[in-house]
This record gives structure tokens, sequence and C-alpha cells, in this order.
């Protein structure tokens, strides 16, 4: 339950196929989530996955940054993360609003876990 370090962080995203961000990007967002949480692979001692939360700490959460690299993806990495990411949330705010932006590969994951869409009701904008 920690973040990964910056040169981690940046490798998961860009080999995990999420947009690519830049080192000083990283060296300040990294540590500025609300909780994190990464695995590393015991037998090489390799970062192959990660995911994050950002909110205010009681009402209102957002889950970022979910990556698991190629070659460990479907063995379960994803679940495992987004399962104590969750329990996070719910130990500190348990009817909190928690909320992400799902692409296609991760979809699956995230309904497994309770996320719907919101549309119609209401629909995720962003601006960059």
């Amino acid at each position: 339950m920690a973040p990964p370090n910056v040169d981690d962080y940046l490798r998961l995203r860009k080999e995990s196929g999420l947009s690519e961000r830049t080192r000083a990007q990283a060296e300040i967002g990294v540590e500025g989530a609300w909780v994190s949480a990464h695995v590393v692979h015991v037998e090489s001692g390799e970062t192959v996955g990660m995911g994050r939360v950002i909110g205010d700490g009681g009402t209102y959460f957002v889950v970022i940054d979910m990556a698991v690299l190629p070659d460990h993806q479907r063995k379960g990495i994803g679940d495992a993360i987004m399962t104590a990411l969750l329990e996070k949330i719910r130990e500190a705010a348990p009817a909190a609003q928690v909320s992400l932006l799902a692409d296609p590969p991760g979809r699956r994951l995230y309904a497994r876990h309770g996320f719907v869409e919101s549309a119609p009701d209401s629909v995720g904008m962003w601006r960059r």
C-alpha cells in the first residue's frame, strides 16, 4: 500500500498502454494520491502493477492509474489492487462516491467491483 517509484510509475503507464506522463508530472503526482498500491513480482523484483486514488478523504474519490504489465495481466493483480484500494476507501468513508474513467480493457475489472456506467444520468467530462 504505497506508490511505485517514479521510474516504475512512468514505465507501468507506458508499457500497459496508458498515456505517458512527463517525469516532472510523475515526480509531483506520484506522492499526491490519497492512497496508492503497487505490486512487485517476487522472483524478478519488478514492479508489475499499480493503482492510485485521489480524493477529499470523506466524500469523493477517483480511482486512477490502474495499470498491470501485459505479461502479468489476467493473473488477479488488477483485482487485488482494486480490492485493496476500495477497502481503504470503505474504512475511511463508507458512504463516499467512488468514480473512475474506464478504458475498454479495464471495464470488466471495474464491473466486477460494482462500477456501472453513469450515463444517461451523468456523463464524465474532461479537459486537457
